[in-house]
């Protein structure tokens, strides 16, 4: 077993945390037993290391269920590319009746493990939220009571069986402390009206949109970056400081 200081669960700071909810555990619920069972047949692929090398030490591994190409051993997402099931989901039925029952485009599906001790280190995933188009489900299979997300300051446990929403692009954690590997199945969903209302029922709050279009756009810097396009000159950058300065001008 791997043994790691517990990193504490700090609150980011309100320029690094995003409005909205950083997780909500959503009104569908799945058979664990079942959900155990695929991870069986599952468990007979070689698990790959997760790419994310920097955001944790040791012990974190993934299956690709849908990946690029349906690919065994690409976990990484690639926005524009063609996702496809692999041999691993066709060999997991069940696994396939719970995206069956998601009527919205899935992109990336992994099977993410963490094993004992390990920890997930604080970081966040860039425009990966419902209100940003992807909305990241994380359904627990194998877990305990140990195991804990540390989300915008905010410890929880996802509990087995339960579909969670988890807004990625928050500060982030996850800490292992039990004694059992823990098992997720990881969805990347395009948000559609169907994930909307469904995150709005459990109580989910909705993120207002940037009032620039842009969430690196704010009432300090608008007039350097209209500054910034119309030296450039070129006609899509006078046209959108233009636009950014009509709206500069209705806040005032």
């Amino acid at each position: 077993m791997m043994h790691h200081t517990r990193q504490n669960c700090p609150a980011p700071s309100a320029s690094e945390s995003p409005q909205g909810s950083g997780y909500v555990k959503l009104p569908l619920r799945f058979d664990v037993q079942r959900l155990l069972g695929d991870l069986c047949a599952a468990d007979a692929f070689a698990w790959v290391a997760h790419f994310n090398a920097n955001a944790y030490d040791d012990g974190w591994s993934c299956l690709p269920l849908r990946s690029v190409g349906g690919q065994l051993d690409h976990v990484i997402p690639i926005d524009g590319l063609p996702y496809q099931d692999t041999e691993i989901l066709a060999r997991c039925p069940y696994f396939q009746e719970v995206l069956a029952q998601l009527p919205c485009e899935i992109t990336s599906v992994r099977l993410m493990a963490l094993e004992p001790g390990a920890q997930i280190l604080p970081h966040r995933d860039k425009r990966t939220s419902l209100e940003d188009g992807i909305t990241r489900l994380h359904l627990p299979i194998q877990t305990t009571p140990e195991v804990l997300f540390c989300i915008d300051g905010q410890e929880v446990h996802f509990s087995a069986g339960d579909l969670w929403y988890l807004n990625a692009s928050c500060t982030h954690a996850v800490n292992n402390g039990s004694a059992e590997r823990r098992v997720h199945l990881m969805l990347d969903c395009i948000t559609n009206p169907w994930l909307e209302q469904l995150f709005v029922q459990a109580g989910g709050r909705l993120r207002s949109p940037p009032v620039y279009g842009d969430a690196s756009i704010n009432d300090g810097n608008v007039q350097a970056v209209i500054a910034g396009l119309l030296a450039g000159g070129h006609p899509v950058g006078v046209a959108r400081a233009q636009h950014l300065q009509a709206i500069a001008a209705m806040r005032g």
